[in-house]
């Protein structure tokens, strides 16, 4: 009798405890056929927050390249404005037609990288206010002449015909980042940068002479530049 007890208590899928349990009301919930409503209220806040920071990216972005003053490539915005990439692109078309429209400012694009600059017909104006001698001694635009117009041209070379003053000037322009040195020996070869063109507004083409609305570039004098052609000859 015992046995026929302890059978039916482990009996398996068709015993009667599997049975007990088929027999429990459970009660599952069931998918609403409805979808969740929001208020009117709600979806103009989240219209709202969305546009304010829209508008708070665009002035980021605008900041950037305001501050920069040269070009920036997508990755330097990306982490200058914390703007993940879809959006940023977004954001620099919209920036490209709103000044391309109207104001003295331009979004200017090369290639990935964008500066913000002033319109071309304005550019007079920069030849006024922005001339090579309100950033520039003498001095320093005759060295960076030299260095323009004789390029590639040895540090040591330089100094033969500017003085150990130019080793300052030289110092200078490579802080600005208008001229690139690359050591060769006991001394340096310089060359200018594209940051000297952006600076100047002038094309690789175009250095040895500038047009009236561009920023006047330095040149070097007859004697200077004669100067330095003997010395390089030698």
């Amino acid at each position: 009798m015992e046995e026929e007890n302890s059978n039916s208590a482990s009996a398996g899928p068709t015993g009667s405890s599997f049975e007990k349990n088929e027999e429990r009301n459970i009660i599952l919930p069931t998918p609403s056929s409805q979808p969740p409503t929001i208020s009117e209220a709600t979806a103009l806040e989240i219209e709202t927050q969305f546009e304010t920071n829209e508008v708070e990216a665009q002035e980021k972005v605008e900041a950037a390249l305001f501050v920069a003053g040269r070009y920036l490539t997508l990755q330097d915005l990306i982490v200058l404005t914390d703007i993940n990439p879809i959006m940023l692109k977004s954001i620099l078309r919209d920036l490209e037609q709103k000044y391309k429209s109207r104001g003295a400012l331009r979004i200017i694009r090369r290639g990935e990288s964008y500066k913000m600059d002033i319109a071309e017909k304005y550019h007079y104006i920069i030849n006024k206010l922005a001339t090579g001698s309100a950033e520039f001694t003498k001095s320093e635009q005759e060295t960076l002449a030299i260095i323009a117009y004789k390029q590639p041209i040895k540090q040591s070379v330089v100094i033969k015909i500017r003085g150990n003053k130019s080793y300052e000037h030289i110092k200078k322009f490579r802080q600005l980042s208008l001229v690139n040195a690359k050591r060769e020996g006991h001394t340096l070869i310089l060359n200018l940068s594209e940051e000297f063109y952006e600076y100047f507004n002038v094309t690789k083409k175009e250095k040895s002479s500038p047009s009236p609305y561009q920023r006047s570039a330095p040149q070097p004098t007859s004697e200077a530049s004669h100067q330095a052609t003997a010395v390089q000859q030698n």
